[in-house]
């Protein structure tokens, strides 16, 4: 595939202290070399839609601009509308590995950055004094007489380390998309923190020196707004949001994902779909709400709908006891009566 052709060079490691360029001197890339410059919105869109993903123009020339300026994609939206799917794509077109880093309530840089395999370092210490050799094995080296600082330069070193997404992602370089999955999940600490890897994409291990790569990694940020994010991450990432599809792109998305479901229970589906998320529900249905009801509604031999067998199969596609409460209510309105 022409977008992996390029090889990303190796992150550079360096002894703590040592000189570094400056975040503005580095390179952003390869992105903008000829073959990924070959990704324009229409190329891009269209290499989506051959991975299943229909992606609209303002949502392929963001992603076109993301990779070819080299800079995070902010994706915005309510949750199911395909703001994940757009990274597991694009690391099947670029052909590179996808590094997930999903957001939590309380994350933090241990679990997002590194951190160290404490119960292997004390087995190794154990060992070391057991059999007076280094945790590397070595012999001339016993725990005996060595200083507090050389066991301590092998009990931290490389084979103890647990490399999390971003390091990981940050040691791929230019052979991975980094996924940053809701965002709006962590605290305003881990933004503010997550906010200086993106910026210098380079990170300080005390015990092990400076990591830096010259071709950062692509970045996909998403979030459901359930909090607002700080200006300074807007700035430095390109925007997008991504809205729920209307009944035309929801009736094609089910066809390209769903072939098996029928042309005319496909639209079906869809102008029902797009009538519920009118209602002001909580949890509107997403598009993966949407194909688990089509398929259902096919395994079920459904051929048309009507108010039976919207009732009998609504939790397939309503997944909140008020919101169900809410659409009988109103079966008339959802089936466009």
């Amino acid at each position: 595939m022409t977008e992996s052709g390029q090889s990303a060079p190796t992150p550079t490691e360096s002894a703590p202290g040592s000189a570094q360029p400056a975040p503005g001197d580095r390179p952003t890339g390869d992105r903008l070399t000829d073959d990924r410059g070959a990704l324009a919105p229409r190329d891009l869109q269209e290499r989506m839609r051959q991975e299943a993903y229909l992606a609209d123009r303002g949502l392929a020339t963001a992603v076109s601009l993301a990779l070819r300026l080299g800079r995070p994609l902010l994706l915005e939206g309510d949750a199911g509308v395909g703001k994940t799917e757009v990274a597991k794509v694009l690391a099947r077109i670029l052909d590179v590995e996808l590094i997930r880093l999903q957001c939590h309530e309380g994350i933090d840089a241990s679990q997002a950055l590194y951190d160290w395999d404490y119960p292997r370092q004390l087995m190794a210490l154990r060992a070391m004094e057991a059999l007076g050799a280094a945790p590397d094995g070595s012999v001339e080296h016993a725990a005996e007489g060595a200083s507090l600082d050389e066991v301590s330069d092998r009990l931290y070193t490389e084979r103890f380390l647990l490399e999390r997404p971003l390091l990981r992602a940050l040691r791929s370089g230019g052979r991975a998309v980094l996924l940053i999955d809701e965002i709006d999940r962590a605290d305003d600490e881990f933004e503010a923190f997550l906010l200086e890897i993106l910026s210098d994409f380079q990170v300080s291990i005390p015990e092990l020196g400076t990591i830096a790569t010259a071709t950062p990694p692509v970045v996909v940020l998403t979030s459901n707004r359930t909090r607002d994010l700080h200006e300074a991450l807007r700035r430095r990432a390109l925007y997008h949001w991504i809205d729920h599809p209307d009944a035309a792109t929801e009736t094609e998305i089910i066809r390209v994902r769903a072939p098996e479901v029928p042309a005319g229970l496909a639209r079906s589906v869809a102008d029902v779909v797009v009538r519920l998320r009118q209602l002001d529900l909580f949890k509107p249905p997403g598009v993966a709400e949407t194909l688990d009801w089509a398929r259902a509604l096919t395994l079920l031999d459904v051929s048309a709908l009507d108010r039976d067998v919207l009732v009998d199969t609504l939790s397939a596609l309503v997944k909140d006891h008020d919101d169900l409460a809410r659409v009988r209510a109103d079966l008339d309105r959802v089936l466009g009566g």
